[in-house]
C-alpha cells in the first residue's frame, strides 16, 4: 500500500529509516499530513510512532530518508521550522517546583515569545487554567497538567502541533473538554495536528483522517468511516486489531 500525497503538506515524509544497532525502528516509512487537519497517527505499540515523532521533531537524527515540514527540511532550516510547531505529551514532566505561571514565563522565554504576558493571559483563558495559575506544578492533577502542557504548546502560536495521547489517563469529562479544546484550536486558528492514541472511540470522534503504521512501515491510510467499510468492520476498534494482528 502506498501513502496518499495530500494536496497541501504540512508534513511530508518519504522513505524514513531509523536504526538502532541492528534494530529498524522505522523501515521506510512515507506519509503525508495535509495543513489543517488532525491527522492520528496509529499502531500497535513497538509500531514506530514515538520514533517518529521525535524525528519530526529533531530530537533523533533519521539513518536515512527526508522529512519536510513546511516545506522545509532540518538541515537548512532548522530554527524556521521549529518556531512554528510544538509538542505536548502527559508523559514529559513540566518542573515541579515551579508555579504554573513560572513554567509558562519560563517556555515563552525560551520559545521568544512577543507580548508573552499578553500571550499568557490569552491562553489561561482559552484553557481555563486561571484557577490554578499560582498553584506549583507538583500539586495539579493529571487533567490541570494536561491543560497546562497543551497551554505551553501554543504560546509560541505553532501552526503545526504533535501530540502524544493527549488524553491518556484522564477522565472522561475531562478527556471530553480536551477533545473539544482541540477541535477550537484547529478550527479558530487552523493548527494541524498529528496525533497519537490507543484510544479508536477518540480517534474516530476528533480525527479527519488517520495513518496506520506498523513495524516501522506505512500500513494504511484515510478517514476513519472508509478504513471501517474498507475493511468490513463495525468500527475502528476493529479495524486497528485486524491491522495489528496482520502482518
Amino acid at each position: 500500500m502506498k501513502y496518499t500525497k495530500a494536496v497541501t503538506s504540512t508534513i511530508e515524509v518519504k522513505d524514513l529509516v531509523k536504526s538502532f544497532g541492528n534494530v529498524q525502528a522505522v523501515q521506510g516509512l512515507s506519509f503525508c499530513v495535509e495543513e489543517g487537519t488532525i491527522t492520528g497517527l496509529l499502531g500497535p505499540n513497538g509500531a514506530g510512532k514515538t520514533t517518529t515523532i521525535q524525528m519530526l521533531l529533531d530530537l533523533i537524527t533519521p539513518t536515512s530518508g527526508t522529512i519536510h515540514i513546511f516545506g522545509k527540511e532540518y538541515q537548512s532550516d532548522r530554527e524556521a521550522i521549529l518556531s512554528k510547531l510544538n509538542f505536548s505529551s502527559p508523559y514529559v514532566s513540566l518542573p515541579g517546583n515551579l508555579t504554573v505561571h513560572e513554567n509558562l514565563l519560563t517556555f515563552g522565554r525560551l520559545y521568544g515569545v512577543t507580548d508573552l504576558k499578553g500571550k499568557i493571559e490569552e491562553l489561561v483563558d482559552f484553557f481555563e487554567i486561571r484557577d490554578f495559575v499560582k498553584k506549583l506544578t507538583y500539586n495539579l492533577s493529571t487533567g490541570q497538567l494536561t491543560r497546562l502542557n497543551l497551554t505551553k504548546a501554543l504560546l509560541n502560536d505553532p501552526k503545526l502541533l504533535l501530540l502524544d495521547e493527549p488524553t491518556a489517563s484522564l477522565d472522561p469529562d475531562i478527556a471530553d473538554r480536551t477533545r473539544l479544546l482541540l477541535k477550537r484550536i484547529q478550527k479558530e486558528r487552523n493548527v494541524t495536528i498529528l496525533y497519537t492514541s490507543h484510544n479508536m472511540e477518540e480517534v474516530e470522534e476528533i480525527c479527519d483522517k488517520v495513518i496506520f503504521i506498523q513495524q516501522g512501515r506505512f500500513k494504511d491510510e484515510g478517514t476513519p468511516a472508509d478504513l471501517v467499510k474498507k475493511y468490513g468492520h463495525e468500527d475502528l476498534n476493529d479495524v486497528f486489531l485486524h491491522i495489528a494482528r496482520h502482518t
